[in-house]
């Protein structure tokens, strides 16, 4: 199901470091995408290999304490491995004696799917520490992913910032926690429009592991720097890796 769906069987997911299985982890995932498709598919099932890769590690993929009011739906995503992105949920997989855990945050969250388009770079990070603050105060290390051409299975419809439509996208995903992206693809039994999402690979490549000493009440200006630190490993695992993918020489990360 997962491989139709998303059309990660041409895609894979890359390994660049070991993770030692003792420790536990908070893995920044970016880019969001529209429907976080790349997270989904290699850490909540196996359809990548994620526990051929990284032995002794449970992944679990944090999503909108939304979602888990709906009756069934709920039982569904929890089978799956995902649990609600909120402190209490993270601090609990990360406190469990043993190692091995693997937190999963899609760091740019919904607001990042907004700026979710083909050929798009744009990271929301800048001012994102709370997954800092996570990893510090658990002593987790930091891990970060960039998963190439998570924005190329969807089109969106243009919204640049100071538009209408951006405007209301933006009051509505503030009101609601949710964002609306006005999205659309291929259809079923044919490639002009619909819902489907683009036959085209998503590789994700998980980057190299930074540790983090722990320390219930880290400073601000500890936070800088392992913010800071987190921000040059993820510019250097894209920079090292987009030629691979077909991103072009001169396309950057766009830090928001």
């Amino acid at each position: 199901m997962v491989g139709i769906l998303f059309p990660l069987r041409k895609g894979s997911l890359v390994k660049t470091a070991d993770l030692d299985p003792r420790k536990n982890y908070v893995l920044g995932f970016h880019p969001h995408g529209i429907l976080v498709a790349g997270a989904f598919t290699n850490f909540c099932t196996e359809a990548t290999g994620f526990s051929k890769l990284f032995p002794g590690l449970r992944s679990n993929l944090l999503m909108l304490p939304l979602w888990f009011r709906a009756p069934f739906f709920r039982d569904y995503i929890m089978s799956a491995g995902l649990v609600p992105s909120d402190k209490e949920s993270a601090s609990y997989l990360l406190q469990r004696k043993g190692g091995g855990n693997a937190v999963v945050i899609a760091v740019g969250g919904a607001p990042e799917a907004l700026d979710a388009h083909p050929g798009d770079y744009t990271v929301h990070l800048a001012n994102k520490k709370g997954f800092i603050k996570l990893a510090i105060e658990h002593g987790a290390d930091l891990v970060p992913i960039y998963s190439f051409g998570e924005n190329e299975v969807f089109d969106q419809l243009e919204n640049p910032h100071g538009t209408w439509l951006r405007y209301i996208q933006e009051r509505l995903q503030s009101i609601m926690g949710i964002s609306l992206p006005l999205f659309h693809a291929r259809g079923v039994f044919q490639y002009s429009f619909g819902l489907m999402p683009y036959r085209k690979p998503i590789n994700t490549v998980v980057g190299r592991p930074i540790p983090v000493e722990k320390n219930k009440k880290p400073t601000a200006e500890e936070l800088d720097v392992f913010h800071q630190r987190y921000m040059d490993e993820l510019t250097h695992l894209f920079e090292e890796h987009k030629g691979n993918y077909g991103v072009p020489e001169d396309s950057h990360l766009l830090f928001q």
